[in-house]
């Protein structure tokens, strides 16, 4: 922006100028000017330009040479190339021209800090010419329609570099006795053509070139023209094919007739299918010649052809541009090889048969030598098959044929419209038998795929190689090809893709079988795979865990596989790489932390990278195989021990365990009572066995008392009762007792005695039972008194009344009686004594005090009347007014054999008192 308001006010001035100064002519007088004026400058050379200022300059005031500013275009050329000559007068150098831009103009700066230009120069850039080099000049012939040959001298040269400005080249020739013109280059700065030129004379040329910066001239060439004459090339080329298929005649014109001059030819041909270029050798074609036979061609082939010539005898002369191509066909031939035979055997749906195809390469157009029209094909079987010859004639190449498990012998011959090829022969064996080849290898070479292999010993004809995709999804065609036997290695001849595996299979061919074959795989360009394994876990232990995944196809792999490698970490912690060999699927990781989740992934390693697969969580588990066993066994191992001791130690101590847990329970059959009747004395017990001696019961005794019959006792009975009651104080202390009653009846108060004659506090649960013997029945005197005690803490059996029994209670109803049964459990009653107990005699009175509190529990499921009788039995012992009596009597009770033995319970005689059974 600043550049173009200074631009406008250094026009402004100029204008101003010119109206103040005056105009004349309409040229502007300017008050300085540069010196050179329109200089030519060398490139690369140093150049000085002065600024000159002239009197009207004073017209921006005081104006010194140190204000000059020197540009070129728009740039200011640094102070440093400045000098200031005197007041009017600065100069400006340029050490290197080669950068310069014009115009070069000088200015001043005037009041204001305004720069005006005083005047500027174009400066002319350029170099002079060079030296022509390497001048050269050839004799061309030209055509015309005339049989006259015409020529022009066409001579080039090498100018050098460029010169930036406009340079003139000048051709001069001339004879030894003659000079011509000069030839000036037209449009053009290396060559010139001179016309109508002389054959046979020798002739002298040489290049000048000028410029503004000057001239140079090019060395002197003397030659003959003859010698460097370029001829046109044959014409009207034509191909014949004769009688032999292998031979073609190639037939032209040629277009210099001038004597003494002679042609020399070169020929060359091709198949039209190649790229390859045979040409004929110069010494069958140096003369002169219009025609030439081809021989060693092959059969029904297409040829090109060209020709061009030279002059003979001359290695100077330039050859003749190629004529016009021209084509041919050779005639047809027997096919020169027979087809490549294979095949490929399955078994058939019936055993003990084969399937057999048979199929066989199409012969190349070089071995067929024409057009194949059919095959014939003879399959023979060899011993010890008997399978008869038969032969087959097909167009196609391949046949299939349903024949018995043997070896064979197929025959192969192809046939076109001139004759057959040679039989290809292959011997089918039943088992391959004979050597294999070693060491296959396949490797890529060349965008290629090279198969080689290590022979065998024996002697092979030829080699079968085989290749196949061995895909999960493809057909897997075979292709195949045949090699001589003499071959080590080849490569193979297909449509090869990259990122796919080939599986490479080599059979060793020999003249009465074949070899086992070989096989490798190869790739002619792998890849990453495409996607990672899948994996997945197969077991996990505390510390361990097993992972598997499936190996990937044939398709997604695109390499081989070097390595799988394994990433797995837990949480934040940085991922764990562990390398598998690539021939597993499955592998162990190890020295994991228990109950702990863990990351995990898997990716296929090919020689150009890895691809990762899925990952997967697992958690390990909290305890390891085996070791909650190991806690577990030991444990109940030391608890069955400890059991088995506690069991053996209990059984041991069996019968203290079974004093404090179950005491023994005293048989209420074996009471003292039961040993005691009318017609037998007391005895003494000194022991519970005798006490209750084994399976001794006795009848039941009934002992009757009335109140009222006291004053029948005699003294001695009184004091018999007297006993009693001080025997019995005496043992209550040592008596056992049972709570309640048998058949859960409810507890009773326990029995005691009171001076006082009150009823027993509920003081116990337990029921105290006694046996007392007072005296003896009937005036019997016992030795000793006996005090028994039954130490049963459980309920009496079962209690009933026999009916004939609650008759004799109903029977008298002014007295009260209270019955006591006692019954033998341990033994079959059959017979009861028949006699009737008889009333015992009276006793001396009972005080009222000794029976008070004898209480019996309950019979089970009693009855408001037997409570009654309770009553008034308690009531029978209390003395009536007129006097209290004890009376005993016995009753008959009637046997019945029939009937089950019946026990019974005590019954209350009253409040707080009972009677002993």
């Amino acid at each position: 922006m600043f550049s173009k308001w200074s631009w406008l006010v250094q026009a402004v001035c100029m204008i101003l100028t010119i109206y103040t100064f005056g105009v004349s002519d309409a040229l502007v007088t300017p008050c300085g000017y540069i010196e050179p004026e329109s200089p030519l400058v060398h490139i690369g050379s140093t150049f000085t330009a002065y600024c000159i200022l002239g009197a009207r300059c004073s017209y921006y005031g005081d104006i010194h040479a140190n204000q000059i500013i020197w540009k070129t275009k728009t740039e200011v050329v640094p102070k440093e190339q400045y000098r200031v000559i005197n007041q009017t007068v600065s100069s400006v150098t340029f050490n290197d021209t080669s950068k310069l831009v014009s115009p070069l103009t000088c200015n001043i700066l005037v009041a204001g800090n305004i720069e005006q230009n005083i005047y500027g120069i174009h400066i002319q850039l350029g170099l002079p010419p060079d030296k022509p080099e390497n001048l050269s000049c050839i004799m061309y012939q030209i055509p015309t329609r005339t049989i006259l040959e015409e020529f022009i001298l066409s001579c080039s040269w090498e100018p050098g570099r460029y010169t930036w400005r406009n340079t003139t080249y000048f051709l001069k020739y001339q004879w030894d006795s003659e000079k011509f013109s000069d030839c000036i280059s037209q449009g053009t700065n290396n060559s010139c053509n001179i016309s109508k030129p002389q054959i046979f004379v020798n002739t002298e040329v040489w290049v000048v070139a000028k410029n503004d910066l000057g001239e140079a001239e090019s060395d002197h060439i003397e030659f003959d023209p003859q010698y460097y004459v370029k001829p046109l090339p044959p014409k009207n080329l034509s191909v014949n094919s004769g009688e032999f298929p292998t031979v073609l005649k190639l037939s032209w014109q040629n277009q210099l007739h001038v004597l003494p001059l002679m042609l020399k030819f070169n020929i060359r041909y091709k198949n039209v299918d190649s790229t390859n270029w045979i040409e004929v050798p110069l010494e069958d074609t140096k003369s002169q010649r219009t025609s030439f036979i081809i021989q060693k061609l092959q059969p029904h082939t297409k040829y090109a052809f060209y020709v061009r010539c030279t002059i003979n005898n001359c290695s100077t002369c330039p050859w003749s541009d190629w004529s016009h191509e021209v084509v041919g066909f050779t005639a047809e031939d027997k096919p020169s090889k027979g087809p490549a035979v294979w095949r490929k055997i399955s078994a058939a749906h019936s055993p003990g048969n084969w399937t057999l195809l048979l199929f066989w390469k199409e012969l190349d157009h070089s071995e067929a030598n024409g057009i194949i029209t059919k095959y014939n094909v003879s399959v023979m079987g060899k011993p010890p098959l008997a399978f008869p010859p038969e032969f087959y004639s097909v167009n196609t190449t391949k046949l299939t044929l349903n024949v018995p498990n043997g070896t064979y012998e197929v025959k192969v011959t192809a046939y076109n419209n001139i004759g057959g090829s040679p039989t290809s022969v292959l011997v089918i064996p039943a088992v391959n038998s004979k050597a294999p080849v070693k060491d296959v290898e396949a490797l890529p070479k060349d965008d290629k795929l090279w198969v080689h292999w290590t022979p065998p010993r024996d002697n092979v004809n030829k080699y079968i190689i085989e290749w196949c995709e061995p895909c999960e999804h493809c057909n897997n065609l075979s292709h195949w090809q045949q090699e001589p036997g003499s071959t080590r290695g080849t490569f193979l001849r297909g449509d090869l893709e990259p990122f796919k595996c080939y599986k490479i299979t080599v059979y060793p061919l020999y003249a009465n079988g074949q070899g086992e074959e070989r096989s490798t795989e190869a790739y002619l360009l792998q890849d990453v795979p495409t996607m990672g394994p899948a994996v997945q876990t197969k077991k996990i232990g505390k510390s361990e865990a097993i992972l598997e995944w499936k190996p990937l196809s044939v398709e997604e792999k695109k390499g081989f596989i070097k390595h799988y490698a394994i990433l797995y970490k837990s949480g934040s912690d940085n991922e764990t790489v562990v390398n598998v060999d690539p021939s597993k699927t499955e592998y162990v990781l190890s020295s994991l932390e228990g109950d702990t989740v863990y990351n995990v992934r898997v990716a296929a390693y090919t020689v150009k990278g890895g691809t990762h697969g899925p990952s997967i969580t697992f958690k390990t588990q909290k305890f390891a195989e085996g070791e909650i066993e190991t806690i577990v066994v030991p444990v109940c191992l030391a608890f069955l021990i400890i059991t088995l001791f506690g069991v053996l130690f209990c059984f041991s101590k069996r019968d203290i365990i079974k004093k404090h847990i179950w005491p023994n329970v005293p048989d209420p059959s074996k009471s003292v009572i039961a040993q005691w009747s009318p017609q037998t004395p007391s005895k003494h017990f000194h022991s519970k066995d005798q006490i209750y001696p084994e399976g001794s019961f006795t009848d039941v005794s009934v002992v009757e008392i009335e109140a009222d019959d006291k004053k029948s006792f005699s003294e001695q009975d009184l004091k018999s009762f007297d006993l009693l009651k001080k025997e019995k104080n005496a043992s209550e202390g040592h008596s056992s007792g049972i709570g309640g009653s048998s058949c859960m009846s409810s507890p009773q108060q326990s029995v005691s005695d009171s001076d006082e004659g009150e009823p027993a506090q509920n003081t116990s649960s337990t029921v105290q039972y006694s046996t007392v013997v007072p005296s003896g029945y009937r005036d019997q005197i016992p030795s000793v008194q006996v005090f028994s005690r039954s130490e049963s803490t459980q309920p009496l059996l079962d209690l009933e009344e026999r009916s004939e029994d609650q008759q004799v209670l109903g029977s008298d109803n002014s007295t009260q009686r209270y019955h006591y049964f006692k019954q033998n459990c341990n033994r079959d009653e059959t017979t009861m004594d028949e006699s009737h107990l008889e009333r015992g005699k009276q006793i001396s009175p009972i005080n009222e005090e000794d029976l008070t509190g004898l209480q019996a529990p309950q019979m089970c499921g009693s009855s408001p009347g037997r409570e009654e009788q309770g009553v008034a039995l308690s009531s029978a012992f209390h003395p009536s007014p007129e006097g209290p009596t004890l009376q005993v009597e016995t009753m008959k009770i009637n046997t019945v054999t029939d009937e089950l033995p019946k026990c019974y319970l005590p019954q209350t005689v009253r409040q707080g008192g009972y009677m002993p059974q």
